[in-house]
């Protein structure tokens, strides 16, 4: 089953509409109009792929298109929508670095202070900085690499498990780092399990209420929630499915679990909604200073076609558009959350499968149609996928 809608932003319960209704001219987007038929045909090529159940929506200077193709739940079988919650994973990222961003306006923290000066003793150089970290360039080894090595038995491993954050940290301790502080960007978990830490040690409050009193109720995200270590998702959601490592073995529900081994790097809850209400705010320099998001935007280069700021992510797609936001992988979902440079187009979409090369390159292309309109060669980078957002090891690193 594939479904799309398209409709007003004031009228989110009101009865579908089929039409796209016009954009008033004054707004009128610089980019390419979106491509509502590429978007559907993204999710439907996400079900061949192995996907149960995937949905996009689009919010668009005031237009709202969505789309959903699948089941949420493979027992039920009840359809998915764009209405239901599911496991945003390292999208959870930028949450941490807005919170951390909104304490350096406030003065109580430096971004280029040693990390060392807020938490003593944690990390064993005190040259690496809240940037460091923020920017994935503290060298601090990736522990959820050894974690996941094998997907099913690493998973079943520690999906109970609570964690406390100096644990996960010490897990990465262990082994070498995989650059001095300030080198080269490297996707590391670690580093926003130490922003979690910065942030409870600075605010003497927990992530769950941070986020909670800083971003979920600022803005009115009813369906953004911060759980752990509870296992059970509230309301209505999408189930989530692991893919084996042995190809041919059935998927495992993995919707359950502590998310404990990702807090900070990893834990929240949403919908595509929030999300896309989330990233307007932030990209429209309402949840920082301007001071603070031009930081999150100082670039290092971070793979083909993309960049990485303070726990924010740009591509550069093939029409030459740039969008800012964040992958994020938990297992059993797989999320794409951008947006305009302004914000003021932003696409959240997600797929309730992961551990699949093969479909998270079709989720890229959620972007190429929600940005670059109708295209008529295949997308720059298209091929390429990300390692380090899912515990995948058959998925290789940019």
């Amino acid at each position: 089953m594939v479904s799309a809608t398209v409709g007003k932003a004031t009228a989110l319960g009101a009865a579908v509409l089929l039409s796209l209704l016009p954009v008033p001219a004054q707004a009128a987007p610089q980019q390419p109009e979106p491509d509502l038929t590429a978007l559907r045909a993204d999710l439907r090529t996400a079900l061949r792929q192995g996907a149960p159940g995937a949905t996009a929506r689009v919010d668009d200077h005031g237009t709202i298109a969505v789309a959903a193709a699948g089941v949420a739940d493979r027992t039920t079988l009840r359809s998915i929508g764009t209405a239901d919650r599911f496991r945003i994973g390292s999208v959870t990222k930028i949450f941490s670095a807005v919170v951390l961003l909104q304490l350096v306006d406030e003065r109580k923290i430096r971004l280029d202070a040693p990390v060392n000066r807020y938490l003593p003793g944690l990390l064993p150089d005190d040259h690496i900085t809240v940037r460091h970290v923020l920017s994935h360039r503290s060298g601090l080894y990736d522990y959820t690499g050894d974690m996941f090595a094998a997907s099913v038995s690493g998973f079943e491993a520690v999906r109970t498990k609570v964690f406390t954050l100096r644990h996960l940290v010490n897990r990465s301790l262990r082994k070498p780092r995989t650059t001095a502080p300030g080198g080269a960007y490297r996707y590391s978990n670690t580093n926003f399990v130490v922003a979690g830490m910065l942030i409870r040690k600075v605010t003497g409050h927990s992530l769950a209420t941070e986020y909670r009193t800083r971003i979920i109720e600022p803005l009115e995200l009813s369906d953004t929630f911060y759980l752990h270590p509870s296992t059970q998702l509230p309301g209505r959601y999408a189930r989530g499915y692991l893919t084996p490592d042995t190809a041919g073995a059935p998927l495992v529900d993995a919707t359950r679990q502590t998310a404990s081994w990702a807090q900070s790097a990893g834990a929240l809850i949403s919908t595509t909604r929030d999300l896309n209400t989330f990233l307007s705010a932030l990209l429209g320099g309402r949840l920082t200073s301007a001071a603070q998001l031009q930081e999150m935007r100082r670039w290092v280069p971070a793979g083909t076609g993309q960049a990485y700021g303070l726990g924010l992510r740009r591509r550069d797609l093939s029409c030459g558009v740039s969008v800012y936001g964040h992958t994020g992988a938990v297992q059993g979902y797989y999320t794409y959350a951008f947006g305009s440079k302004d914000g003021r187009r932003t696409l959240a979409a997600f797929a309730n499968a992961s551990n699949n090369g093969r479909l998270h390159a079709t989720m890229l292309g959620t972007l190429e149609s929600a940005f670059c309109g109708k295209r008529t060669k295949a997308p720059r980078g298209a091929a390429a996928v990300e390692r380090h957002e899912d515990a995948a090891p058959a998925v290789p690193l940019d």
